[in-house]
């Protein structure tokens, strides 16, 4: 095995530790699934055949989707082997890097983090994969936690490109540097925030559809062309204009009237600007008109960025089949 492709092992075989498992041994690295529940033998194998069997129903969708040959799916997947709890500190000992992806319990996690901590070298890397518990919650268990951190995937893991990592108080920054240039090598887009509850995207979409939801309990509209409105209109423009992007794109004050507006109408605070939006007004940080807002854009060349970023939509309207000609009236 490469120093570049370093051993990964998976503490737990559930759903996160099967996407781990195929996002990287499809990048080559050999991955190793402990079973963290001490379980008689028929009941492992049982265990065993479910995850190694889902893991090449995987390979095989996206052999269908382009994404490998049919035939490179046994070399993958031989990459990749499941062990019982009782070989755990075996299995360990040559990891290059563990992810815990045990269920949401915070006894459990420390338990295993615990155990697993102690089999494995003073310098490799543990994180938990939770997306609920924050990592100084569960760091306290593991030896050596300036290691330890957390790295949260989105589902399906082995498709979906964004990672959030967030260290915790005692992680070592060389660690969240490494952490970013494993991702990054295996076809990951990495981010880092904070220890917070919700972390970025969960966070972000926890809004999103409870708003959503309550448009249909208010009647506004109905799910299909709510859905249809995320799909065409806010996920569309989205996939190409971060959000703090688009704040800049049209200008913060724009958001900051329409927040008031919105919030008197619907009589909620919900849709209050937070304060960060009055002070960039206040500033002179609109976006991009005045050259700076959450980002900045001094020394750009905004009529070029405009355009790529015109054109990165017009490539979404050919994705979704909606780029048409024009209609021209010809004698």
């Amino acid at each position: 095995m490469s120093a570049a492709r370093p051993p990964i092992a998976c503490l737990g075989a559930g759903r996160m530790g099967r996407g781990i498992a195929v996002a990287f041994a499809y990048a080559g690295h050999a991955v190793t699934m402990i079973d963290v529940k001490v379980r008689p033998a028929d009941q492992f194998a049982t265990l065993e055949a479910e995850a190694l069997g889902e893991i090449r129903k995987t390979l095989a969708s996206l052999a269908r989707f382009g994404l490998l040959a049919a035939n490179d799916a046994d070399a993958i997947i031989a990459r990749v082997s499941v062990v019982p709890a009782q070989n755990m500190a075996t299995a360990l000992a040559g990891a290059g890097m563990v992810f815990e992806g045990v269920p949401e319990v915070v006894e459990l996690k420390r338990e295993v983090l615990a155990s697993a901590s102690k089999c494995v070298g003073p310098d490799i890397i543990i994180a938990s994969t939770t997306s609920t518990i924050l990592v100084d919650d569960i760091s306290g268990a593991v030896e050596r936690p300036g290691r330890f951190l957390n790295v949260h995937w989105l589902n399906p893991a082995y498709l979906i490109p964004l990672v959030e990592i967030s260290p915790g108080a005692a992680t070592d920054p060389a660690v969240i540097a490494q952490v970013k240039a494993l991702l990054e090598g295996i076809g990951k887009v990495p981010v880092v925030c904070a220890a917070t509850p919700g972390f970025i995207v969960p966070r972000i979409q926890a809004l999103a559809m409870n708003e959503a939801a309550r448009m249909v309990e208010e009647g506004v509209a109905s799910p299909e062309d709510i859905d249809k409105a995320i799909r065409y209109g806010f996920g569309f423009r989205y996939a190409v204009l971060g959000l703090l992007e688009f704040i800049d794109w049209g200008g913060g004050d724009i958001l900051y009237y329409a927040s008031r507006y919105l919030e008197g109408a619907l009589d909620s605070d919900r849709y209050r600007a937070p304060e960060v939006i009055s002070r960039n007004m206040r500033e002179g940080r609109i976006g991009l008109r005045t050259g700076a807002g959450f980002l900045d854009y001094s020394g750009l060349d905004v009529d070029s960025y405009r355009e790529q970023r015109l054109a990165e939509l017009v490539n979404l309207l050919r994705h979704f089949g909606l780029a048409r000609p024009p209609v021209l009236d010809r004698d």
